[in-house]
């Protein structure tokens, strides 16, 4: 029959490793989100050339690889002589507040994620993911221009009563400051809207500001009235979300009130209902994780202070 103590010792594991398991299927949650696909593009040619293939092998390799030390990089797999058909140019890139970490967990998923959505030797494709995108081609493929629109998705919601248009106009309008002060990449918010905007990494100050006012006005024009929008183009994205309530995580009320951006480090995730609840549950997580680590010490500390106690008691009764 259990001892009181050990009866004790259970009811203290008991909620800690549900505390665990809950922290990390939250974790996981978190990372899952990151990898949604959002739209793909691909080429309707296919490599003649094995070389070409074995070169998109390697492209894939070196690319990923360097997702666990940087947000963006850009490479050639095989010689850069134009009259080759066989060398690969490819790059990916992270949305702006991810770190290395997270940005690595969605860069792993992108080769296997184009290959299921496009041929494998396609000569040119791209699928972007909620947290990051890849794109490739053959050299000397012909580039589309930065500012070509390659996907848009207005929610069906929509924003009823007066004074939208003007709060979502002064939202979009912080973006191109924004992403010229923030090196490509801005967040915040404004009376509820949150926003969003990235440039390519190699989109000069500014191509970037011109990018994404093309963007924001796609997304102005196309998009009014709903509650979110996204729009990307080849070389930039911006996207809104309306939170009648306030944006979350960033004390931002949603009231008409105020003039002004704030500048947040809130996450999107993709879909009508959207916000910043990556960035929360990885607080929460890590919280609980700690929180589930340090009972777990203690009461395996308890555990041998009530062994040492049995066993003391044990010799003294003088058994052997």
């Amino acid at each position: 029959m259990a001892s009181p103590e050990n009866h004790h010792l259970l009811h203290l594991l008991l909620p800690l490793l549900l505390i665990h398991y809950l922290s990390s299927t939250t974790t996981t949650a978190a990372a899952s989100d990151l990898t949604t696909l959002i739209y793909k593009g691909c080429a309707n040619q296919n490599f003649q050339d094995p070389i070409a293939t074995q070169n998109l092998k390697s492209l894939y390799t070196t690319l990923v690889s360097q997702s666990t030390t940087a947000t963006y990089y850009k490479t050639t797999a095989g010689t850069t002589d134009q009259s080759t058909t066989t060398s690969i140019t490819g790059l990916y890139q992270c949305r702006g507040d991810l770190s290395t970490t997270d940005c690595n967990t969605c860069v792993q998923k992108l080769p296997d994620t184009i290959q299921s959505v496009c041929h494998k030797d396609t000569i040119a494709a791209r699928a972007q993911l909620v947290g990051c995108y890849m794109r490739y081609e053959v050299v000397g493929f012909q580039q589309a221009p930065p500012t070509e629109l390659l996907y848009k998705k207005c929610s069906s919601g929509r924003v009823d009563g007066s004074g939208f248009d003007e709060r979502l106009e002064a939202a979009l309008s912080l973006v191109p400051k924004g992403v010229s002060n923030g090196k490509g990449y801005y967040a915040g918010a404004y009376q509820g809207v949150y926003v969003l905007g990235q440039c390519e990494g190699d989109l000069g100050g500014g191509e970037c500001v011109n990018c994404v006012k093309s963007a924001v006005e796609i997304g102005r024009s196309e998009c009014r009235s709903s509650v979110s929008g996204h729009v990307f183009l080849q070389q930039c994205y911006v996207s809104y979300t309306y939170y009648p309530d306030g944006v979350p995580g960033t004390g931002d009320t949603g009231g008409s009130g105020g003039v002004g951006g704030v500048e947040t480090g809130v996450t999107e995730i993709q879909g009508d209902s959207g916000g910043g609840r990556n960035n929360t549950q990885k607080v929460v997580a890590i919280v609980f994780g700690g929180l589930a680590a340090l009972g777990l010490v203690v009461a395996f500390l308890l555990v041998l202070k009530s062994a040492f106690k049995k066993k003391k008691e044990h010799y003294s009764y003088g058994y052997s």
